[in-house]
């Protein structure tokens, strides 16, 4: 999942980023992340606590 999870996000942030220098979204992307930066430790930290960890009981 935690590799998933980096590959989905880094997907969505070239295509925005695209449709931005396309001209096909209008908005300031800069002013956006400036507002909405703190989802980004939020959505790692879900991301992480929702990835099956190595740790665990072990057989020896």
């Amino acid at each position: 999942m935690k590799g998933n999870f980096a590959a989905i996000v880094l997907i969505l942030i070239g295509v925005v980023a695209l449709a931005v220098n396309l001209d096909w979204l209008d908005f300031d992307l800069v002013e956006l992340l400036r507002t909405w930066w703190p989802l980004l430790p939020i959505a790692v930290g879900i991301a992480l606590f929702l990835t099956p960890g190595e740790g665990g009981s072990k057989a020896r």
